[in-house]
């Protein structure tokens, strides 16, 4: 993953590598939002070695929008993605779908065992995502947005009121700017208590990001400081394990 363009960090991509390959649910690894290929890579490579079968990629690969990373003049991301997989000799591990995730929606009919959602940043991208595959969450699956703690009003507001608020989902957490949460439907309210101290804490960055406002002077100072006390240190894997179990 260290060779391949992208936005996440080290420990970031650690942890998406031990969620998926540790998370106990049957079924597919869908990743949504590709960009040049570093996430791809580090989820094609755990399946491969792990015999989970193919991940699924995908992403339209169009020219950025307000959301997407700047692609400094190119067109498109799709020819330096399908690059970053050749060169990690990752492309059979991979079903790719050049589309937006709402054109592949009506004909999943798959379980999911790993969503990763870091596509459009937007609160109605991010909310459609995490609305159009949630039915298809296998129990115990993991769903881990990008950006949580970062200035877009998506993954912040859908990691909030989505993941914390529910009750079908139990364990959650953040590693880095990963937010995620594990689906129980059965008994996520077991971890309602722990969720509910997250949800306080993280909440408190919403209005800072709410339609599109990036916090400037000492609006910033102050989101960041609350940023900084939202808990986001990287998990201790037998414990994370130990937990999702």
């Amino acid at each position: 993953m260290r060779g391949a363009a992208g936005f996440l960090t080290e420990r970031e991509a650690r942890f998406l590598a031990l969620a998926a390959a540790c998370a106990p649910a049957q079924g597919t690894i869908l990743e949504i939002g590709s960009f040049k290929g570093k996430s791809t890579v580090g989820l094609a490579s755990i399946a491969a070695r792990y015999g989970l079968g193919k991940i699924v990629a995908v992403d339209p690969h169009t020219a950025p929008s307000v959301t997407d990373p700047d692609l400094q003049g190119q067109a498109s991301s799709w020819d330096d993605f399908r690059a970053t997989l050749r060169q990690a000799g990752v492309e059979a591990a991979v079903e790719v779908h050049r589309a937006f995730s709402r054109d592949l929606a009506p004909g999943w009919d798959r379980p999911i065992r790993l969503l990763w959602i870091d596509g459009d940043h937007t609160y109605a991208g991010a909310k459609e995502d995490i609305d159009l595959f949630r039915r298809h969450l296998a129990d115990g699956a993991i769903v881990a947005l990008h950006d949580v703690l970062s200035t877009f009003e998506g993954p912040i507001r859908v990691f909030v009121e989505e993941l914390l608020a529910s009750d079908g989902f139990g364990p959650a957490g953040l590693c880095g700017s990963i937010g995620w949460a594990q689906y129980r439907p059965r008994d996520g309210r077991r971890w309602r208590a722990s969720r509910e101290a997250l949800h306080r804490r993280a909440r408190r960055l919403i209005p800072f990001v709410q339609r599109g406002r990036q916090p400037r002077g000492l609006a910033k100072l102050r989101y960041k400081l609350l940023r900084a006390l939202v808990p986001h240190a990287p998990p201790d894997p037998g414990s994370w394990v130990r937990a999702v179990s």
